[in-house]
């Protein structure tokens, strides 16, 4: 059986501290994906990779590497449905898990919005809800039962 890893899309991610915590309790190695200089946890499970500014270099590095055996912490719906289509597992900041299910829901419903944000010149069309310790509560709980899920596969 290949190695569990989990690579976390570190750019504005909440939950970097909740992953290691999970993470080193299942012995699972993180790979902490940035485009600048992040400060990461000083174990040797927790490593950071440093990519260059160019656009999506982060993603297409994530990308590269999804594949079975994988978990990829992001909020970015494209690279989820990339890393879907590669047998990875993606959960979210707000502990919801991306799924091929719900992939394409969440790809038209960020589309429309974009469309929105676009067309809303000087108004204020809102975004995604404040972070709360519920989502925190949810998300160490559903990366949890992800890990297990993985090991007994």
């Amino acid at each position: 059986m290949a190695e569990i890893k989990i690579f976390i899309d570190a750019d504005a991610c909440p939950v970097r501290e909740e992953t290691y915590k999970v993470a080193l309790r299942h012995d699972v190695p993180v790979i902490v994906v940035a485009n600048n200089f992040l400060r990461v946890m000083d174990h040797p499970l927790v490593s950071r990779v440093m990519v260059s500014d160019g656009f999506d270099a982060a993603d297409d590095y994530i990308a590269e590497r999804a594949g079975e055996n994988v978990v990829v912490i992001t909020s970015d719906i494209p690279l989820a449905d990339r890393c879907l289509k590669a047998g990875t597992q993606v959960l979210a900041p707000n502990g919801k898990a991306f799924t091929e299910d719900s992939i394409g829901s969440a790809l038209a419903v960020r589309a429309i919005m974009s469309d929105l944000r676009a067309g809303a010149i000087g108004e204020n069309i809102g975004g995604p809800p404040p972070f709360s310790a519920r989502d925190r509560s949810t998300y160490l709980q559903n990366l949890h039962e992800m890990i297990a899920a993985l090991k007994r596969a």
